[in-house]
């Protein structure tokens, strides 16, 4: 049971209305020395000349979808994958450094909330909560803001189901999980970069 946090940041689970799956991401630029950590579950927006850059967590924020791993080359190293994109990684000169994202706007998404959530939170909009990845590891530490579930417009989360996995997660948990669609998406706006 979801009875402590453990947060995972965003984990692609199915599509909205029972789509196919495919799984499958885009490849996005990640600037040379992005100085800011990107974690594997973590949200990422498009900014100006067609890099991502990770979320801040605004509640106005419009997504471009989920962060889950990275490639790119060092000057010592042959091509390196990671989970995660360490801030300000050099990466070789005349390289460009890429971001596998999730960025299908019908992709639905477990995350687990920073504390209980029932049955009238289906349907809501809520926030994300910023936590510190694990650098271990190079999962997210981003959960869902429980306090913010509202009808709200602008918040980036619309929360779909919640998680029933026996052993796992179960609605009214301390930490419950939840199923969620990015309500903000980048690619239902009609505002671009």
């Amino acid at each position: 049971m979801a009875a402590t946090a453990r947060a995972y940041g965003f984990r692609p689970t199915n599509m909205l209305g029972g789509q196919s799956m495919s799984h499958g991401f885009r490849l996005y630029k990640i600037t040379a020395d992005y100085a800011t950590s990107i974690f594997q579950g973590d949200l990422v927006d498009l900014v100006a000349g067609g890099t991502i850059e990770k979320n801040t967590g605004t509640t106005t924020a419009t997504p471009v979808g989920v962060f889950w791993g990275c490639e790119y080359e060092l000057s010592d190293h042959g091509l390196i994958h990671k989970n995660m994109w360490t801030a300000s990684t050099a990466v070789k000169s005349g390289t460009t450094a890429w971001a596998y994202v999730y960025d299908d706007p019908d992709m639905l998404f477990e995350v687990q909330a920073d504390d209980t959530l029932g049955q009238n939170s289906l349907g809501a909009n809520a926030a994300i909560v910023q936590g510190s990845g694990n650098t271990t590891t190079g999962i997210s530490g981003v959960t869902l803001d429980a306090s913010t579930v509202n009808t709200t417009a602008t918040l980036p989360l619309r929360i779909v189901d919640y998680v029933t996995r026996p052993g796992f997660s179960a609605l009214g948990d301390a930490k419950t999980d939840m199923i969620v669609r990015l309500n903000t998406h980048f690619n239902r706006s009609a505002t671009g970069v």
